[in-house]
């Protein structure tokens, strides 16, 4: 058989209505021309579907069993059709969205959450990297987008800012530093250090400060958590390096100061980070125009082209 979309909707539309007259007029068709399509449906068939009467129609068994799967077939369109809506509209799906430490910690979760409660049908996932190692996948196509530090260098690729992601170092209450209000990294490097862990994306960001600097941190001990390396700070273990919306919030719990860095690499944005903003997914722009703050992704301020 050889029946098309079209076709079934006819056919449902005389089924319902009981009647080829007032089933062509609920398709949108002249009674002519419904009538010459219903029986090549039938031709096609090769069996009666309808029992033309002199009040109306109604359908044989073949009928009733082409009108049971058209209803099926139809559903099911509407349902494809839906979906791809869904998909084109952001709101199905999954965006693979690379981020540096600091926008996984602070930014992402508080302005993510309530654009993704609105999509149920849409998945995000993360994948955590050094803005250095975002910067290089995106150029080279291996990913769609990223979130970066406005520090790096972007190349080709085109930084869109998005959020102040300024680094501090934090010091016990009672250290000399404490007292300070501004600090360059040089000038502290003889100090002990509490690290993150070694695959902590901030962390490799910081060793390589440390080491263009003069010489790599002296850690005493590597955390896991923001959380665990404030509680080491505060008791005097060491000194620290953290973004300064994590220092600001964990210094509640944990008796510690902030101390300004004066670094370039220090003071930092972040960055949506994009190849060209016309390649990217209908999904990713409406997230990045979201992130962003912007209504108008064609007439964005780029940190760089």
């Amino acid at each position: 058989m050889r029946l098309d979309i079209a076709d079934l909707h006819l056919f449902l539309c005389v089924v319902d209505a009981g009647s080829i007259t007032q089933g062509a007029a609920r398709a949108n068709l002249a009674l002519a021309s419904a009538s010459e399509r219903l029986r090549s449906i039938e031709a096609d068939a090769g069996v009666a579907l309808l029992e033309r009467r002199p009040r109306g129609i109604a359908t044989t068994e073949a009928g009733e069993a082409l009108a049971h799967h058209a209803r099926l077939i139809l559903r099911q369109q509407a349902l494809l059709k839906g979906e791809l809506r869904d998909f084109a509209a952001g709101a199905r799906g999954t965006l693979h969205l690379y981020a540096n430490t600091a926008a996984l910690a602070t930014f992402l979760p508080s302005r993510l959450a309530p654009w993704l409660a609105e999509r149920p049908r849409l998945h995000v996932e993360l994948k955590e990297r050094t803005s250095a190692e975002i910067v290089r996948a995106v150029a080279a196509g291996l990913a769609e987008a990223g979130i970066v530090s406005n520090a790096v260098e972007p190349g080709n690729v085109k930084l869109l800012p998005a959020a102040k992601d300024h680094l501090v170092l934090i010091v016990p209450k009672e250290h000399r530093l404490a007292q300070f209000r501004q600090v360059h990294l040089a000038d502290v490097l003889n100090e002990p250090f509490v690290g993150l862990t070694p695959e902590n994306a901030l962390q490799d960001h910081l060793d390589y400060h440390a080491r263009t600097a003069g010489h790599p941190f002296a850690l005493r001990i590597r955390m896991k958590t923001f959380e665990g390396l404030c509680e080491m700070v505060a008791h005097g273990v060491g000194l620290g390096i953290l973004p300064q919306s994590i220092a600001g919030r964990l210094r509640r719990r944990h008796s510690f100061r902030t101390v300004a860095l004066t670094d370039n690499w220090a003071c930092r944005q972040l960055c949506l980070c994009f190849r060209d903003w016309e390649e990217l997914s209908p999904p990713m722009q409406r997230l990045f125009i979201h992130l962003s703050g912007s209504l108008n992704a064609t007439s964005k301020s780029l940190c760089s082209s």
